[in-house]
């Protein structure tokens, strides 16, 4: 299937690892031109290594997403240099685990301007261009804890479903102009966070890491955590000329963990 986005400018945030990469990947294989940030310099020059290698054209950049004049000065080197940014993916690093009793106010801060904040910014600096175009795709990773809080993850469960409501806002907002604005709630999926996730609730609970994930696939109908891959691909379609009826969802990749109807 011919997704329609060969040589459109493609900004996937937080992308040196993880997700971020795997969607990253994902749009370079169907010849996508891209622009990656992360805050980790030595591991993102290491994934536009491996981007180009797929034969397209990669800019890479070091960025805390969290830093709205970081942001904005990004997306205009990305503007200048690619031309106009025409899907946008928003991701970030997942706030930091615990209970209300654990989250001081500086982590609740620190949660809004990495969870939220980020989204907002980049938003703000790519609708313009989009606008312009006449065509525009935002993508929004989120978790499942938009739909179905997790116990342990107060922050993530204030400020995932904030990022949903802003992305319903502006798929109302924007439809006119031809930008769909969707959400990707990753369900229990292969990553750095997970592992480190893992090995909290390991030493909390005292149990070892493999005892975590196997009490965690007892929980997903599939019966496994899910991998990288399986989300990008999804996102790589919300971002395509085929998904052009598709805007202001919110949509689990979680292996059929969440119990809700919608």
């Amino acid at each position: 299937m011919d997704l329609g986005i060969r040589n459109k400018v493609a900004i996937v945030a937080a992308s040196s690892k993880g997700l971020g990469k795997a969607i990253a990947r994902e749009l370079a294989l169907e010849g996508a031109t891209l622009a990656i940030c992360a805050r980790s310099e030595s591991e993102l020059k290491r994934t536009q290594q491996e981007l180009q290698a797929l034969g397209g054209k990669v800019l890479a950049q070091s960025l805390d997403v969290s830093d709205a004049n970081g942001v904005r000065s990004f997306v205009a080197t990305v503007a200048q240099e690619l031309g106009d940014p025409e899907i946008l993916v928003n991701n970030s690093g997942g706030p930091v685990a615990g209970n209300f009793s654990d989250a001081s106010l500086s982590d609740w801060d620190q949660a809004y301007r990495v969870t939220l904040l980020s989204a907002v910014a980049f938003c703000r600096e790519v609708i313009p261009y989009m606008k312009r175009k006449q065509w525009g795709r935002i993508v929004n990773i989120t978790s499942i804890s938009t739909k179905q809080p997790i116990d342990g993850l107060v922050l993530s469960n204030a400020f995932r479903p904030a990022v949903a409501g802003m992305a319903k806002s502006l798929a109302n907002e924007y439809a006119v102009d031809n930008i769909t604005v969707n959400n990707i709630c990753p369900g229990y999926t292969l990553t750095d966070r997970l592992e480190s996730l893992a090995a909290k609730t390991a030493e909390r609970t005292a149990i070892t890491r493999e005892q975590v994930f196997e009490d965690w696939a007892r929980h997903i109908p599939i019966r496994r955590v899910g991998q990288p891959e399986e989300l990008a691909a999804l996102v790589a379609f919300l971002c395509s000329t085929r998904a052009s009826y598709i805007t202001g969802t919110t949509i689990a990749v979680d292996g059929g963990f969440i119990r809700g109807l919608l």
